[in-house]
């Protein structure tokens, strides 16, 4: 039964892409990290940089250990031109560069590029700081590419999650 809710909607369309595998359609799902980085990118890094900004503060849940998947958006591109070219029917393929990247140590990153203390947000405090964000930014998520590389032999290249944010793009001076 489909909720409304984007995780109900993400497992019933995956379900219903594998579905096809058994009738002759070469039909596989791809679940990326929740951190796809990159020049470019306006998901949820350049969200918590936003944030960060707002606040005054970058800010992390409890003690920040809590880690996100992560990979560069050129690599999952290319598991994507993979996945259509040699992926067998039924793939369920894994677009994580990074297993876990502690939250903490993205928020570290981000409080020196703008120059703003980085420090703890209380649960009970997270919806009011990170917003729509502040349901996801606590859970501990890693995830592995192992089973994805040997299938596909795809391996990331592209800079990691703190490379990245650490390369400045992400800190560029909002448009006005």
């Amino acid at each position: 039964m489909i909720d409304g809710s984007p995780t109900s909607v993400r497992a019933a369309t995956a379900e219903a892409v594998l579905a096809l595998a058994p009738r002759d359609v070469r039909a596989c799902v791809v679940r990326l990290s929740p951190t796809c980085h990159g020049e470019g990118d306006h998901g949820f890094l350049a969200s918590l940089v936003a944030m960060a900004r707002a606040h005054g503060v970058s800010g992390y849940l409890g003690d920040g250990a809590n880690r996100w998947p992560a990979v560069h958006r050129l690599d999952a591109a290319r598991l994507f031109r993979l996945a259509v070219e040699k992926a067998p029917a039924g793939s369920v393929l894994h677009g994580v560069a990074e297993e876990g990247v502690a939250i903490r140590d993205v928020a570290e990153v981000i409080g020196r590029h703008l120059g703003v203390p980085v420090s703890s947000v209380a649960p009970e405090d997270a919806a009011g700081h990170f917003s729509w964000l502040g349901g996801f930014l606590g859970l501990d998520a890693p995830a592995s590419h192992t089973l994805t590389g040997e299938l596909l032999d795809w391996q990331p290249v592209h800079p990691g999650l703190i490379e990245d944010l650490d390369k400045g793009h992400y800190f560029a001076a909002p448009a006005a």
